[in-house]
């Protein structure tokens, strides 16, 4: 199976199988968490869990780690939400993220790494928990801050599957279309300021593996779309975060409806983004000062 054709096969589970998931469709909510549970066993790791109630319903962050050889404690976190917005599949927002998620985890499995490199599924990042204390990322970035863990860089994808070539495919926020694309056929890094730095080395190492386009920034979380997602909830606690997305409502004309489905996003493109992704986590797993 090629590595599209696994990413088209995690979607299609979670957007066309399963659906709608999030508290209100609790049942659906909890098949994707198993589905995710499900797949890092196989892939041979220990998953763990972290649970909380909403709206009377059990959600659970999950969680698996590849524990580093020489600085274990020294941790890159790659995660992305698994629930969809009321009345959304949720293919691309946020199918394609955590299809990505479990294919970064499967590739990395077996390589070894000098940091370690964590994985996390997060739950209830949608409205209207986003922008409170009881979204999914949120609970969790609170409880590793107040026990130390010691994350060099949260890594966020979100909405990563939708590509498009035509000219005027790609909006911005205001004066953002003076300096970037109006093709929307690239990925984006978008960071807080306090993030850059970290955010350039990781774009650094993504060019340098693929020649796949990738553009991105370090500007205000105020600005509509730049701390639309888990990244928030790292910067909030102090860490440094990446969210890594195709720009969302900037490009795809489905963002929170009942049509963001499966067969419309771009599963050999959506690939090779997942591939370069694995493949700059590893140097910066393996690099100098992080």
């Amino acid at each position: 199976m090629t590595l599209a054709e696994a990413l088209k096969g995690h979607v299609y589970k979670l957007a066309k199988e399963i659906g709608e998931r999030n508290v209100f469709q609790s049942q659906a909510l909890h098949q994707a968490e198993e589905y995710i549970r499900q797949t890092w066993t196989e892939q041979g790791y220990e998953v763990l869990e972290q649970e909380y109630t909403l709206e009377g319903v059990r959600s659970a962050n999950i969680e698996v780690n590849k524990t580093g050889t020489t600085k274990p404690d020294e941790i890159i976190l790659i995660g992305a939400h698994y629930d969809s917005v009321t009345g959304s599949p949720g293919a691309n927002d946020n199918g394609s993220g955590v299809a990505a998620l479990l294919e970064m985890s499967r590739l990395l499995r077996d390589v070894e790494m000098q940091r370690s490199v964590r994985f996390v599924a997060f739950v209830n990042e949608e409205p209207p928990f986003f922008f409170t204390r009881q979204q999914g990322s949120r609970v969790y970035a609170r409880a590793v801050r107040k026990r130390g863990d010691n994350i060099r860089l949260m890594l966020s994808l979100e909405t990563m599957g939708y590509f498009r070539d035509e000219q005027r495919s790609q909006r911005y926020p205001p004066l953002f279309r003076y300096f970037f694309p109006d093709k929307g056929n690239f990925i984006a890094l978008v960071s807080n300021f306090h993030s850059r730095k970290l955010m350039y080395r990781l774009a650094e190492a993504f060019r340098a593996e693929s020649d796949f386009p990738l553009h991105h920034v370090a500007t205000f979380s105020i600005i509509p779309g730049v701390g639309w997602s888990d990244h928030l909830s790292f910067w909030m606690n102090g860490y440094r975060a990446v969210m890594v997305t195709d720009t969302a409502f900037y490009r795809y004309p489905w963002y929170h409806t009942r049509e963001d489905s499966a067969e419309k996003l771009d599963y050999p493109r959506l690939a090779e983004v997942t591939d370069g992704l694995v493949k700059a986590v590893i140097q910066l797993a393996n690099s100098g000062e992080l």
